[in-house]
């Protein structure tokens, strides 16, 4: 430390010896720089583009148990399907309703809340959502 402190009067004497670029060293450019914001943007459409698997919550999952309700793979399918259609139209909070079956799911987490069965929605209100779908 001393050395430095005696060697050099001044903070360009230091980088004007240490962080000068070697001469004589090429410098290559094979492409332009990438900024930041351009990645991110790129990660995040591609994302967008793929579709997240669709989870049930605990609460959801013990519901369907409790009313014995069991999706047929097609179901599952068309499930899916009226998640992403809601996903395309902006909603965030959407009740999808398959042919006797009714879901709230969110959105943005491709996650099911809530599932009820025909016999549960004949009188049923359903709030916090912002849209519906009926595959």
């Amino acid at each position: 430390m001393n050395q430095i402190a005696n060697s050099f009067t001044s903070i360009e004497q230091v980088t004007g010896r240490y962080l000068q670029p070697q001469q004589g060293a090429k410098q290559t450019t094979a492409e332009p720089a990438v900024s930041f914001e351009d990645v991110l943007k790129g990660q995040l459409e591609q994302k967008g583009r793929q579709a997240l698997p669709l989870k049930f919550s605990k609460h959801a999952s013990m519901r369907l148990d409790q009313r014995e309700i069991t999706l047929s793979a097609e179901q599952n399918e068309r499930l899916e399907a009226g998640v992403q259609k809601a996903g395309a139209k902006g909603i965030k909070e959407s009740l999808v309703i398959v042919d006797s079956l009714a879901f709230i799911v969110n959105v943005p987490n491709q996650t099911v809340v809530t599932a009820m069965d025909q016999t549960e929605t004949m009188d049923s209100v359903f709030t916090n959502i912002d849209g519906a779908v009926i595959i």
